[in-house]
């Protein structure tokens, strides 16, 4: 069976795509799968045995931003047709639903959520409005789509508020504004990476992660609990090795616990994810609070899916293998 694990892209978050696709390229196994690692950008590349590969984040306009993204037509063209695509692109175009409809017009199966789901979630205003709908509990916010409207609504929320892209992920371009002289600047870099802009109100409490895998019957992998050394879960926490601790099972009350995996499940259901999500949260005194549904999680050695998997007993390779199954089933 032939699998092509597309990465890389042209969003902010390329490198993070590579490790990520590289890691699961090397976890398939070669006696069951013919396994070709595609650069959307660029082409087929080499699999790296045990090569690091650099997370830094790309730059804002820097040429693969401006190149096209054909990297996995021209495969296919030059006779390598996969009976799966292990989706490992990061952002845009990789996890708003753009090449899963690529894929769907070719009708070869791929991992994780379909055209839809992978759209709505990653729009957070616009997946908010639908898990709030639901009865899932999730921060107040207000969307601003120039710089203007930010500045003149960001008092519509109280002090501390996060500033975020609305569709960006890894936290790139996110800040935490404590102080109402922070607020210019946070909105600014929020504006480096979108037209869109989420202003919401901060939820003092514990991080933590459901990672949910299935399609009709979904299983909620453990609780991971995030803390980040400096207090702040950003691109660095994330994808430096020892740069957070991550503990398995969170140190949270059982009913927090249940009520924690049953909004992950609500979630996953809401937007219509199949294959895998990962629900990101804050557990308080009072309750469980949704941040955020993410269709395409990390598969980097610092990634929170494969570390609740692991603690659920599924080895990394038999995470890839079984995701690649649950592709095949739709």
């Amino acid at each position: 069976m032939k699998v092509a694990v597309l990465m890389g892209g042209t969003s902010s978050e390329r490198e993070v795509s590579l490790r990520s696709g590289l890691r699961v390229a090397e976890a398939l196994d070669p006696g069951k799968y013919e396994v070709c690692a595609v650069d959307a950008c660029t082409g087929p590349v080499a699999i790296p045995d045990g090569e690091a590969v650099s997370v830094a984040p790309l730059a804002v306009g820097g040429p693969l931003a401006r190149s096209k993204a054909a990297g996995l037509v021209s495969l296919m063209a030059n006779g390598f047709w996969p009976d799966v695509v292990f989706i490992a692109l990061h952002g845009k175009y990789g996890e708003d639903g753009t090449v899963q409809g690529l894929l769907e017009l070719l009708q070869v199966p791929y991992t994780g959520s379909g055209v839809l789901a992978s759209a709505l979630a990653m729009n957070k205003a616009v997946s908010k409005k639908l898990l709030a709908a639901e009865g899932v509990r999730t921060p107040p916010f207000v969307l601003a789509t120039d710089p203007g409207e930010a500045l003149s609504r960001a008092p519509e929320l109280p002090l501390p508020l996060v500033v975020k892209p609305n569709r960006q992920g890894s936290t790139i371009g996110l800040s935490i504004v404590r102080q109402p002289g922070e607020i210019e600047d946070a909105i600014a870099l929020a504006f480096q990476h979108d037209t869109e802009v989420l202003l919401e109100q901060f939820v003092e409490g514990t991080e933590i992660t459901a990672s949910v895998i299935g399609n009709r019957e979904l299983e909620v992998l453990p609780l991971v609990e995030i803390v980040p050394e400096g207090g702040f879960y950003d691109y660095h926490a994330k994808y430096t090795p020892g740069a957070t601790q991550e503990i398995v099972p969170a140190r949270i009350p059982e009913g927090r616990a249940r009520e924690a995996r049953e909004l992950a499940t609500r979630s996953h259901k809401a937007l219509g994810c199949r294959g895998m999500s990962r629900v990101d949260m804050i557990c308080t005194a009072d309750a469980v609070w949704v941040l955020e549904v993410n269709t395409i999680p990390g598969m980097t050695e610092t990634s929170l899916l494969p570390r609740a998997a692991a603690a659920a007993g599924i080895s990394f390779p038999e995470l890839v293998d079984r995701l690649v199954q649950l592709a095949l089933e739709q």
